[in-house]
């Protein structure tokens, strides 16, 4: 029975069911153990130190239950056939042996609770081990949490599992319990306040199901003349400006639902550019799919009429005849005379997810409200698809993410259990953060609404794809120029531990430490780099090097502890931009297809890591290990004006792109 209780409390995975066990098992002990004591030890020495004291206790019980045999017994003791019953210690002796017995009891007690309250302790070893990386890194990569995708019912058991490993290792849960609420947008939902007025007066009323909302749509009234057109202008000064162009639904639409979506869209932004205040589409037949996980609103109102709505804007039966006619027109964009007024509503849909929180209490009571924040990005991009992250767009299958970022995750995990058992002075915020795929969503909600004060944060320190290390031993780190203490302690411990450090100094990067640079906390972003399994299928849990990923997280609890146990406050300095100036982020920017060195420091091009099959610089021939110094004439020094020049660019454009190729200058078109 007791061995059972201690292996029911080493199961044990809830800490308040761990505390009752324990106290049931006290309980049960000392009832069991105390009264053998009384029996075997206690008792005899009160037998023996006490018996001139029990003939007469004995003589009256006798009395009662057996008179006829006392009365013999009280016989023999006379005629001297009994021993006379004598006391055999003096009371200073019986006064020992009971203080003796109070000890042996108190033992006892101590004893069986130490035991108990050892064997409900949360079970984890306190070292880093690669299989406990390894078992973390193949339920977090698994196919039963299928990608990983922010506000899924999987989502809910991925972030309830982190919050448990947390637990078992002694942190203390934030927020909720251990839970903070991440709001993210997710597509997007198109209202029933949608219609269309002819005419300034009361005009004609065109309403759903005959008009049909663009989801990029903006919301917003608009009122002006109807510009019919065959196609859309190429310049400025044509009449379309500050008017509503109206154009036929484009013949041969992409067959994917997503393509065909961000075809409309990428019209109707040059639409926008050259000045039109909406676009209305004339449908002659079944409007195709149009599918989009994400809504990518634009400035004006965009929207579909169908089933003959367009007769009664044009006021005649044949508007594939006007359409005909005007084609011969050399001026294509021709008035009408009819106004209109065009209302739009597009909502956002938003889901929850959820960032997970937990503290380590620093030691030293004059620094303890000081902290180091030690996170890593928990979501990946689910069944993938078209619109997702993916390298491969036409692929529905589950991405694992066990490199990017199961392997942030288990790191976190591990290194809340390994830098418990240091001790450290200052205390310690582990996170792990949702939705960093749409954008650094779950980072951004913590430094905007952080749980822990800002200013007084030592450093942030941020693992993403930490499971590749190669045979060099190069590891990746970035922010190593936002504080100037980095570069003297980096140098310190990669000589300790046998690693190459490719550095960077920006403090800005393409993961969630940008989030915390944006308020002047210093930062570092460690990683062991990017690979061709990179936000595709492949990236699976047999492929990392959990070896690897050990001597990695040695090195980050040296670094994390000795920040932790400075006499002073890091300094914080400026690194680079606090974003991408210019860029309109991850979402609706076009891309090239490929994955930039972000770990170059220098202003000589950007080097490319590696480029996606089918995307456009594959197509346009560039490879792996080209550098990239212009894009359509204008310089490009690094991954930061690399990212300023994409956010100039548009879907459907081409662009002379310059690389270098083994010191030779080459020219590349690519088709966006």
């Amino acid at each position: 029975m007791f061995l059972l209780n201690i292996n029911i409390c080493l199961i044990c995975q809830t800490l308040p069911l761990k505390y009752l066990i324990f106290i049931m098992g006290v309980k049960f002990y000392l009832s069991f153990f105390i009264p053998i004591f009384e029996f075997f030890i206690q008792n005899p020495l009160k037998q023996r130190g006490m018996r001139h004291n029990k003939p007469v206790v004995r003589e009256q019980t006798c009395k009662r239950m057996h008179p006829v045999s006392c009365s013999r017994k009280r016989s023999k003791r006379a005629q001297g056939r009994l021993p006379e019953e004598r006391a055999v210690f003096s009371p200073e002796e019986r006064a020992v042996f009971s203080k003796a017995g109070r000890i042996v009891r108190a033992m006892l007690m101590v004893l069986t609770a130490a035991i108990l309250f050892t064997g409900c302790q949360p079970k984890f070893n306190h070292q880093i081990t690669t299989n406990e990386l390894r078992d973390m890194v193949y339920f977090l990569a698994g196919d039963s949490l299928k990608g990983r995708e922010p506000g899924t019912p999987e989502d809910s058991v991925l972030t309830a599992y982190i919050v448990e490993q947390f637990d078992l290792s002694g942190m203390v849960p934030l927020k909720e319990n251990g839970l903070q609420e991440v709001m993210v947008e997710s597509g997007f939902l198109v209202t029933e306040n949608n219609r269309m007025l002819i005419g300034r007066g009361p005009g004609a009323e065109i309403r759903q199901p005959d008009i049909h909302v663009l989801g990029f749509s903006a919301t917003d009234t608009v009122t002006g003349e109807l510009i019919l057109s065959t196609h859309l202008p190429e310049t400025t000064a044509s009449p379309v400006k500050g008017n509503i162009l109206t154009i036929p639904l484009p013949a041969g639409l992409p067959g994917n639902g997503h393509d065909a979506y961000t075809f409309l869209r990428s019209q109707c932004l040059a639409a926008a550019d050259h000045g039109a205040a909406a676009v209305v589409y004339i449908a002659t037949g079944e409007l195709p799919p149009l599918e989009s996980k994400k809504r990518l609103p634009l400035p004006i109102p965009a929207v579909v009429l169908l089933n003959g709505s367009a007769a009664e804007i044009l006021q005649t039966g044949d508007q594939d005849g006007i359409f005909g006619m005007i084609s011969s027109f050399d001026n294509v964009a021709v008035s009408t005379g009819l106004y209109a007024t065009l209302m739009t509503e597009v909502v956002s849909r938003e889901l929850s997810t959820h960032n997970t929180l937990a503290r380590l209490q620093g030691g030293n009571s004059e620094l303890s409200d000081q902290y180091i924040i030690i996170g890593a990005h928990h979501d990946h991009l689910g069944m993938g698809g078209r619109g997702s992250s993916s390298r491969q767009q036409d692929t529905m299958s589950v991405h694992y993410g066990a490199d990017d970022n199961a392997s942030g995750v288990a790191g976190v995990i591990e290194l809340s259990q390994h830098l418990m058992s240091r001790s450290p002075q200052r205390s310690f915020l582990f996170t792990t953060f949702a939705a960093e795929e749409m954008g650094l969503q779950g980072s951004r909600t913590l430094a905007a609404n952080p749980v822990v004060d800002l200013e007084k944060v030592q450093v942030m320190i941020n693992l993403d794809m930490i499971g590749s290390l190669n045979p060099e031993r190069q590891l990746q780190i970035g922010g190593t120029g936002t504080s100037p203490v980095f570069r003297t302690l980096l140098d310190s411990l990669k000589q300790q531990h046998n690693f190459s450090i490719s550095s960077s100094e920006a403090g800005y990067g393409p993961s969630d430490h940008s989030s915390f640079y944006a308020e002047d906390v210093p930062v570092l972003f460690i990683s062991t780099g990017a690979h061709t399994d990179y936000h595709t299928p492949a990236d699976s849990p047999e492929k990392l090097d959990y070896e690897g990923m050990k001597d990695v997280l040695y090195f980050v609890s040296d670094l994390a502890y000795a920040l932790s146990e400075m006499p002073e406050k890091i300094e914080f300095t400026m690194a680079g931009p606090k974003e991408s100036s210019g860029s309109r982020g991850r979402e609706g920017m076009v891309t090239f297809g490929l994955m930039p060195d972000v770990m170059y420091d220098g202003n000589e091009g950007m080097p490319v890591s590696f480029v996606t099959e089918g995307r456009p610089a594959a197509i346009a021939g560039m490879k792996g290990g080209d550098i990239i110094t212009a894009v359509d004439g204008k310089r490009i020094g690094n991954v930061h004006d690399y990212m300023e020049r994409l956010s100039e660019l548009k879907e459907g454009q081409s662009v002379i792109v310059q690389v270098e190729r083994d010191g030779v200058c080459i020219e590349l078109l690519l088709k966006l």
